[in-house]
């Protein structure tokens, strides 16, 4: 689309935001998660390119898909990435074993989003301990429809992606190199079996970045997508607190 903007250009303005945020940062490098996916394949490529081997790509299953382990892999080496695995299915059986039954047993949402702040929790513990920042994967899109995990994928020190556009993601991981069959895999947050990221919310990515370029969309779309947004604004500001006034204060006796 005519709004996506120059992918090379791309490339080099996050590159040296990056570097410039973990210099800040008085970090060594960066840590990220890697599913199997674009976004956390082009997050992972772009710390390779910015810090060396001075960077992690964890994956973390979760009774995840065989599929994305071996897409995962494809990006490792691809791109020649420090890694390591932490499976995270037994702490998950672990935490359902400590619920109530008709908590566990009730396979929502709220279990889904278990894992993803499981391994918000791992990826802060191997950044503390190697020094590295946490380098969040999600997007443009995904920022304004709230399609994100609180307090998980959110949780995170930087966004490197948060400016990008869906399809200037895909062009961004072209430009990069990041293997083909990555690029064109349906996005999926792979929270259960057979879920997509588009199917979940009712909307795809290229009517998402339509309107977030230009403020237009199909009247359906349209709904969908300026609803999602207010209605996960609290997700994109930071918890309210209860400011007392001044004056309220007990006098001293």
């Amino acid at each position: 689309m005519d709004f996506y903007r120059d992918p090379a250009f791309l490339v080099n303005t996050i590159s040296s935001w990056l570097k410039e945020k973990i210099l800040d940062s008085g970090r060594s490098g960066g840590i990220v998660g890697l599913s199997g996916g674009v976004d956390s394949a082009v997050v992972a490529a772009l710390l390779k390119r910015v810090c060396g081997e001075r960077m992690l790509a964890v994956m973390m299953p979760c009774h995840s898909a065989e599929e994305d382990h071996l897409d995962a892999l494809k990006v490792v080496q691809a791109f020649d990435l420090p890694w390591i695995r932490v499976d995270l299915g037994r702490v998950y059986d672990d935490l359902l074993d400590s619920l109530p039954d008709e908590i566990a047993d009730d396979n929502g949402i709220h279990l889904s989003n278990i894992k993803p702040r499981l391994r918000m929790t791992t990826l802060y513990c191997l950044g503390q301990k190697k020094n590295l920042l946490v380098c969040g994967t999600t997007n443009r899109a995904e920022m304004a429809m709230g399609y994100f995990t609180k307090h998980a994928d959110s949780g995170v020190d930087v966004l490197p992606l948060g400016d990008l556009l869906k399809g200037e993601v895909n062009q961004v991981a072209k430009e990069l190199g990041v293997p083909p069959d990555i690029i064109k895999k349906p996005p999926s947050a792979g929270l259960w079996p057979g879920q997509t990221d588009e199917g979940e919310m009712g909307v795809s990515y290229s009517e998402i970045d339509r309107y977030l370029a230009t403020g237009m969309a199909s009247p359906g779309n349209l709904e969908v997508i300026e609803g999602a947004i207010e209605r996960t604004s609290h997700k994109r500001v930071f918890p309210p607190a209860c400011l007392i006034e001044k004056g309220s204060r007990v006098g001293q006796g």
